[in-house]
């Protein structure tokens, strides 16, 4: 008789982007990630160059299903923070995309397993109805449901990266 392999727990994983924290923050929203990851974690913080006075840090993480809510909820009290949360999509599992800013508050996305951002039909549906024949109300309508002017207002501390060293590696040998 053949012994059953014991099923692991389906894991999750994701990527933690914080656009910018204020320095004297950064410790608390790592305590923060760490609480809601049941585990201490250490960010590399670095200047955010779009922003005087505040760092940004990229986290990887790995926990279980809905890890990426836990995460969002962790850091939505901080106003002065900018923050984006992504889950992967896993088997059986949808994924998810969370941003934050001070001006916008938070959105939520579910995503497809390559990271595409899913409009339920209702949604398209209440885009529709609301829209009527007026195809711009319709457009801001659906750009809403992107959550587009998120997007447009993180995406230059999403280019905060370009703006710091490249280590080139050469093949050697």
């Amino acid at each position: 008789m053949t012994a059953i392999p014991a099923r692991r727990p389906p894991t999750a994983r994701g990527v933690l982007l914080v656009h910018s924290s204020p320095r004297a923050l950064s410790p608390h929203v790592e305590w923060a990630v760490g609480r809601a990851l049941g585990q201490a974690v250490n960010f590399d913080w670095s200047d955010q160059p779009v922003l005087t006075g505040s760092q940004r840090a990229e986290y990887h993480w790995e926990g279980a299903p809905g890890t990426g809510a836990c995460l969002a909820s962790a850091l939505l009290g901080w106003d002065h923070l900018r923050f984006e949360v992504t889950e992967d999509a896993g088997f059986g599992v949808d994924g998810g995309r969370w941003l934050h800013t001070p001006e916008l508050g938070i959105f939520f996305a579910q995503t497809d397993t390559v990271g595409n951002i899913v409009i339920p039909e209702d949604r398209i549906r209440y885009a529709m109805e609301s829209a009527g024949a007026n195809v711009l109300e319709l457009h801001r309508e659906l750009r809403l449901a992107l959550g587009q002017a998120w997007d447009d207002e993180l995406e230059p501390f999403r280019h905060a990266s370009d703006f710091n060293s490249v280590v080139w590696l050469h093949k050697v040998g």
